[in-house]
């Protein structure tokens, strides 16, 4: 599923290597403390390669967001009440786990109608989709989602494994 509009270019081995550097950097570091010069640097290419495959940063950014989503669409394969629990936990217990790549995006971009806030509700539309498909209902999926977004930030700023277990006892009390 497309998340975000993005512009036609060629595929090459700089511009994955740039794609792959910058969401590195983007989920490590954040998106807006990073310039364009360090991720040219960090990727070993040079500014016009850049801007050959991708016109603006925003276009880099949206990308990112894009690959993070092919991602989990591709990762969640057991979309059973059981397997959704399951990946939630082992990303949080995953070593590099800093939180949900896209509420971090979203707190770096206020303004909704930013094309990267656009990109950021397009994908958790579709994840609340598959959760209620999973769990039946409306009020099953918000219940979810909600519990998935605190444990991610709780898992990113606190004890890990204690999100972990607060996650999973809260979604099995229901």
């Amino acid at each position: 599923m497309q998340i975000a509009t993005l512009p036609k270019v060629k595929e090459s081995e700089a511009r994955d290597r740039l794609l792959r550097t910058a969401s590195m950097i983007f989920y490590t570091e954040g998106i807006n403390s990073v310039g364009v010069d360090y991720i040219v640097g960090a990727a070993k290419v040079t500014r016009a390669t850049f801007y050959r495959h991708f016109p603006s940063k925003t276009d880099l950014v949206l990308a990112y967001l894009q690959a993070a989503h092919d991602a989990i669409e591709a990762h969640l394969t057991d979309r059973t009440r059981a397997g959704l629990i399951e990946d939630v936990c082992g990303q949080i217990g995953r070593p590099e786990f800093r939180g949900c790549a896209f509420i971090c995006a979203a707190a770096e971009f206020d303004d909704p109608e930013h094309p990267v806030r656009r990109a950021v509700a397009a994908h958790r539309d579709w994840y609340f989709g598959v959760i209620r498909d999973a769990l039946g209902s409306d009020e099953a999926a918000r219940r979810f989602v909600m519990l998935r977004d605190g444990a991610f930030v709780g898992g990113h700023l606190n004890d890990a494994q204690l999100a972990v277990q607060t996650f999973r006892a809260a979604v099995e009390s229901r």
